[in-house]
């Protein structure tokens, strides 16, 4: 079985708290055994997701309490990324294990490829980073250090996109982010040990930095090359998957026990 083979569906960019946001995602890999398999782009609210190993000590709660900023964790590694409904536009991947490359930088290559090419749909020259860099604040998913495998980067060497994957027995799932604008200030202020704002932007670019262009056209350009990619249709949400994603964001991803468990 190949990717070609499979039946997709593209979902769009509806937003949903964090907790759902997630459980929505572990939803989509139990459905893609039996089909379909999902492209989906989505959009937070205001959100820091926290990489799964991730010490709830790095942050600041009372900020994010105070600024209204929700907490949840990912099944994915990394640091913890900062998202809104503005700054941040996310994708998801998710397919049966069997047809997906095993090796897991052929998998990366392979499902980055409509990712690099909706950057240069919307006119900028994005990329894998050439090497790694060293992090500049590691509890900082966007600041940790870059890697050749999973980090997209403009044509001034800042990061614009990461991506990252779990895979269970019979799925693969695979989410990143792209960042639409910076808020620097927002987003360092949910760590303790500030990161320096300054420092955020050497490191991290934006797609309203490099061109023109609406975020809306940028949301559609990122749903149709996911689309296109894989021949999908148009599709959504069945209300089996959204009651089953609510008992799952209710008993899992909205729990202190998820959230802020120490590694």
């Amino acid at each position: 079985m190949t990717l070609a083979e499979l039946d997709w569906r593209v979902i769009g960019a509806a937003m949903d708290d964090g907790p759902t946001t997630m459980a929505l995602e572990e939803i989509a890999a139990e459905t893609a055994a039996g089909g379909p398999a999902t492209v989906r782009v989505y959009t937070w609210p205001d959100v820091l997701s926290l990489g799964y190993n991730q010490d709830p000590d790095t942050v600041d709660w009372a900020f994010c309490e105070r600024e209204g900023i929700g907490v949840t964790r990912r099944p994915t590694g990394g640091g913890a990324i900062y998202h809104d409904h503005y700054a941040d536009l996310s994708y998801s991947i998710v397919a049966p294990a069997e047809a997906v490359p095993g090796d897991l930088m052929a998998c990366y290559e392979r499902f980055c490829e409509p990712i690099l090419d909706t950057f240069e749909g919307i006119g900028i020259g994005a990329r894998f980073v050439d090497r790694e860099y060293e992090a500049v604040h590691q509890p900082a998913c966007y600041l940790r250090g870059l890697h050749p495998a999973h980090d997209i980067v403009g044509p001034d060497g800042r990061k614009l996109g990461g991506n990252a994957q779990y895979r269970r027995k019979d799925a693969v799932v695979q989410h990143g982010s792209l960042s639409v604008s910076l808020r620097p200030e927002r987003h360092c202020g949910c760590f303790t040990g500030k990161p320096d704002t300054e420092d955020f932007r050497e490191r991290v670019g934006a797609i309203d930095e490099y061109v023109d262009v609406e975020r809306e056209d940028v949301v559609e350009r990122l749903r149709a090359t996911l689309a296109e990619w894989v021949d999908a249709d148009d599709g959504e949400w069945t209300g089996d998957e959204r009651a089953r994603a609510r008992e799952r964001a209710h008993s899992k991803y909205a729990t202190d026990e998820w959230i802020r468990r120490s590694p």
